[in-house]
């Protein structure tokens, strides 16, 4: 084993520093991911936080007016008109990617493991240093790259579960228990939400009861009560 080491030139040798312990704590952390070791501790070798690096925003920013100014329509940057006459809308911004978290740990980590080895392989196929270590580099950044898309498609069908009342904004329902007048009581109407297929409570500001079976489509939330009004 000495020997081996000895006949190793100093960039390799570096190299094998960086590889093997940074393979062994990606070893760990795999390992950690797969039976939650860790989960409750206050360092977490698996911890995902880390940069936001991404090409796109998502950002979610409640703006409240305490003003009485009419705009006649309350914008929602989602895609999404809801007619009110307050001022209190959730600006939600999406570009074509979500945010990419490239500096996690986890990024790091498989970063160092993917250069230093892809670095010695070069280094033993005979490319010299200048190349080998560029070459190491971009593999390692690549892996870098898939470490945070894998953690971005989780964080994607770990939101896909949750139901967002506010989609519902805009969508047209139909009246399963009849809604009182005036907002004087809640009634029910059903509609599909996220590919779900709902019952909700609902009032409305109708003058006249909504009956079962009337289309409706809904305005506004009242925490996860719709505010719904006749089509």
């Amino acid at each position: 084993m000495t020997e081996w080491w000895e006949s190793l030139s100093m960039l390799s040798r570096v190299l094998y520093c960086i590889a093997v312990p940074s393979t062994l704590v990606l070893l760990l952390q795999t390992i950690f991911s797969i039976t939650g070791i860790g989960d409750d501790a206050d360092i977490n070798l698996s911890d995902t936080g880390g940069i936001d690096m991404g090409a796109d925003v998502d950002l979610d920013v409640n703006i409240d007016v305490d003003a009485d100014i009419d705009f006649g329509v309350d914008t929602d940057i989602d895609g999404d008109i809801c007619p009110d006459g307050d001022v209190d809308s959730v600006t939600h911004v999406h570009g074509n990617l979500a945010s990419l978290r490239l500096f996690t740990l986890q990024g790091i980590v498989a970063f160092l493991a993917v250069f230093g080895w892809v670095s010695i392989a070069a280094v033993s196929g005979g490319i010299p240093g200048v190349g080998a270590v560029p070459l190491g580099f971009v593999a390692g950044f690549f892996a870098m790259y898939g470490v945070a898309k894998l953690v971005q498609i989780s964080g994607r069908l770990a939101e896909n579960g949750t139901i967002d009342f506010r989609n519902a904004i805009g969508e047209t329902a139909a009246v399963y228990i009849p809604i009182p007048p005036n907002g004087e009581g809640e009634g029910k109407v059903t509609l599909t939400l996220q590919g779900r297929f709902m019952e909700c409570s609902a009032v409305s500001n109708e003058k006249e009861i909504l009956k079962t079976g009337t289309v409706v489509r809904v305005t506004d939330l009242n925490g996860e009560t719709l505010v719904v009004e006749r089509l």
